[in-house]
């Protein structure tokens, strides 16, 4: 590949990092499989790039190679034997000033959407990420419709979930 190529690929790739960060945050438990994850979407970020015609934004052709990457994995390792998340098994002492509200609703929320399907988790993803519904729409590649239809269920099966 070209140098200019290349410089342009890592420029955008440092400008939206933190797209590939929030979805691999969805799809992975610990920091290991965290950063396998930011890894081979990077590599396949890189590998798609040169036929990336810019019909699309940057941000929204990366959010689509980096969920389709991170579902397809996810789906090959639900084939695995299930361990438990060594998060949960450690002992947290609490600092008395520290309040950590936000922390743990965050992390319910993000429980919650990881009980969720491959594509309702993209969609609340896009979702959270403040996308209008045509991009989500165009970034999943369904109506803008159906978009709108799942995000109303999704919303009602978090609720069920948050609060049983």
């Amino acid at each position: 590949m070209n140098k200019e190529l290349e410089h342009r690929f890592v420029t955008e790739l440092e400008d939206n990092q933190n797209i590939v960060h929030k979805v691999c945050s969805l799809y992975t438990n610990d920091k290991d499989s965290h950063n396998d994850l930011f890894q081979e979407i990077t590599i396949q970020l890189w590998k798609a790039y040169p036929k990336f015609r810019g019909d699309a934004k940057f941000s929204t052709w990366m959010y689509r190679v980096a969920l389709n990457t991170a579902i397809t994995l996810y789906r090959k390792s639900k084939k695995r034997v299930k361990t438990q998340d060594f998060d949960s098994v450690l002992y947290k002492i609490k600092a008395t000033d520290y309040d950590d509200t936000e922390e743990r609703q965050l992390k319910l929320m993000y429980d919650a959407i990881k009980q969720l399907g491959d594509i309702d988790k993209a969609l609340v993803f896009l979702y959270l990420e403040d996308k209008d519904y045509s991009e989500i729409a165009e970034t999943l590649g369904i109506s803008e419709v159906n978009a709108r239809v799942k995000m109303s269920r999704v919303k009602t099966k978090l609720r069920t979930i948050l609060n049983p």
